[in-house]
């Protein structure tokens, strides 16, 4: 998508090379600390807090837990203080975070590649019910997200996660976070090929392994041989699409160096092939370079999109070749566009072994421990073992038989969960926002479920494929950069002069087929109360003004102003 004078560039310009010299590169000789989050994970590695969080902390409570280890090591373990209830977004940025913190955690349960038993869905509900008041979100990075948590009962729940093979393992802090695969891996029909080998051997030989537990920010990681292309792979720190190559066969095509947030950048080819079996090897030379020449000085230059914006991908091969592997790796082509304009596998689809697997929909990716529950027994009394989530807040059932089709589709529907969505239901997803999140400015999740309803009921036959994500910060987490409208929280005024909760529109960004970044038209901001009004307009003259097939991304790269005002 090409970029308008209102509309951001979809990577960072080349900056000289050399010019980061003294960035804080272990490999160039600059182990000196550079700022304080740098200095703790120096004094202690974060994976070493779980035997002060069992011996000292779930004994004593929350007033003995040292501050590096509160707001910084403790992420480790999957675990965020939650923000503080009654703090309005306008003292997000102005309070320290002692002010911010209540007594409660975030603890994020890490699942990688999606891939759950009804027995493990099935106590994380059992959990949420128990220790964390009901609460539960799907995110967008297929784990699962409890709330109010006592640091008093973390303990017992690592030890009920780690009974059924689950764990909060480098869930979050400066490591490799969760390996995000394809919901459908193995089970596909039209599968390239099955990339589960590879998230177990990179989970089984380096998560939790110090050799990559201090890096200078998190490290993202995506892996699918759907053609589908169903793992946001432009956005990650590293990618593994399914390609096929011409003389080698199937294996992946490796993209480095994406990410969001306040400086966006897509991920680029290395321009290399890999063979399932040597995937991990590569992962780890490329985690290793960012570890060793990743930017320490500056955290908001610390991940890797900002060293891959400065090296270019051929000198960044030509590192992990030389450095890293010890051998050249072998020239591939580029993966096809995606089959599909969705890649969250909702509906009912056949399986390469003749059961189906059924995708549904929650609210913006907000459930709860008991309805958990209920979707494991659903499963169970289906005939599945096997769910998975999505990068897109979604779940699916696998391997359910012809005839149990229809009943558990009924089964999912009287659990409000609908199986064909609209594309409001289907397409828009949310953050954790304010009431939880302490870098939010505005609300999110009820929002995003109010606009649902009200969008189903003004545009009862809009039928577009449409995304709106709406996110509490400028922090992206809800990708809103990469979506057909994002909304990005932040604190405006009303008609009358009043700061209320709103936010600034991102219109026509995009991933798979002309991947780009969405359009800012200056100075368009819209209020929370006026956002279903908003949107409606939109949609309404995007249908009056489009062209035969047009996508709506397509046409906010070209409207005026006043058509997206």
């Amino acid at each position: 998508m090409a970029a308008t004078p209102d509309q951001p560039a979809t990577t960072m310009p080349r900056r000289k090379a050399g010019r980061h010299r003294g960035e804080g590169q272990w490999a160039v000789g600059h182990h000196t600390p550079l700022n304080g989050n740098e200095q703790f994970k120096k004094d202690d590695d974060g994976l070493n807090v779980r035997t002060r969080i069992e011996t000292i902390y779930a004994k004593h409570g929350f007033d003995s837990i040292d501050p590096n280890d509160l707001r910084g090591r403790m992420r480790w373990w999957g675990l965020y203080t939650q923000r503080k209830p009654g703090i309005d977004g306008g003292k997000t940025a102005i309070l320290e975070p002692e002010e911010l913190d209540d007594r409660y955690f975030m603890l994020r349960v890490r699942i990688d590649g999606g891939r759950l038993t009804t027995a493990q869905l099935r106590v994380i509900g059992e959990i949420s019910q128990e220790y964390a008041r009901g609460t539960a979100d799907i995110t967008d990075r297929q784990n699962v997200q409890l709330h109010w948590i006592r640091i008093e009962d973390v303990p017992a729940i690592w030890e009920k996660l780690e009974a059924v093979g689950l764990s909060t393992t480098e869930a979050c802090g400066d490591c490799p976070r969760v390996i995000i695969g394809s919901p459908v891996a193995g089970i596909a029909d039209d599968e390239i090929i099955d990339g589960t080998p590879a998230v177990d051997e990179i989970h089984d030989r380096y998560i939790g392994n110090k050799e990559f537990s201090n890096l200078p920010r998190k490290f993202k990681t995506a892996i699918s041989g759907s053609p589908v292309q169903d793992v946001v792979h432009e956005i990650n720190d590293i990618a593994f699409v399914g390609v096929v190559h011409p003389e080698h066969g199937p294996g992946f095509d490796v993209w480095v160096g994406g990410g969001l947030s306040t400086n966006p950048r897509l991920a680029e080819r290395l321009g290399a092939w890999v063979p399932l079996d040597e995937v991990a090897d590569v992962w780890a030379g490329v985690v290793g370079i960012f570890r060793d020449y990743g930017y320490r000085r500056l955290r908001n230059r610390a991940r890797l999109k900002f060293l891959m914006a400065d090296w270019g991908p051929a000198r960044f091969r030509q590192v992990l070749e030389d450095e890293y592997l010890k051998r050249p790796l072998i020239d591939g082509p580029a993966p096809e566009q995606p089959s599909s304009r969705w890649r969250d596998h909702v509906g009912v689809h056949r399986q390469r072994d003749g059961r189906f697997y059924v995708g549904f929909a929650p609210r913006v990716g907000r459930v709860d421990g008991s309805t958990l529950a209920k979707i494991a027994d659903l499963a169970a009394a289906h005939g599945s073992d096997r769910l998975r989530t999505t990068v897109e807040q979604k779940m699916l059932v696998l391997d359910v038989a012809e005839d149990r089709v229809d009943s558990l589709v009924a089964g999912l529907e009287a659990l409000d969960f609908q199986v064909k969505p609209s594309p409001f239901r289907r397409g828009t997803m949310a953050c954790t926002g304010i009431e939880f999140c302490k870098l939010a400015i505005v609300e999110t999740k009820a929002r995003g479920a109010s606009l649902i309803d009200e969008l189903e009921r003004r545009l009862p036959d809009f039928d577009e494929p449409l995304t709106i994500n709406i996110n509490g910060c400028p922090n992206a987490c809800a990708r809103i950069q990469t979506s057909d409208i994002g909304l990005k929280g932040q604190l405006v005024l009303d008609a009358d002069g009043n700061q209320v909760e709103g936010y600034q529109v991102h219109l026509g960004g995009a991933l798979g087929l002309e991947a780009g970044f969405g359009r800012k038209v200056r100075g368009l901001k819209v209020t929370s109360d006026e956002l279903p009004d908003y949107v409606e307009r939109v949609l309404v003259r995007f249908r009056e003004e489009r062209e035969e097939g047009e996508r709506f991304a397509a046409w906010a790269a070209r409207a005026s102003a006043e058509s997206l005002s």
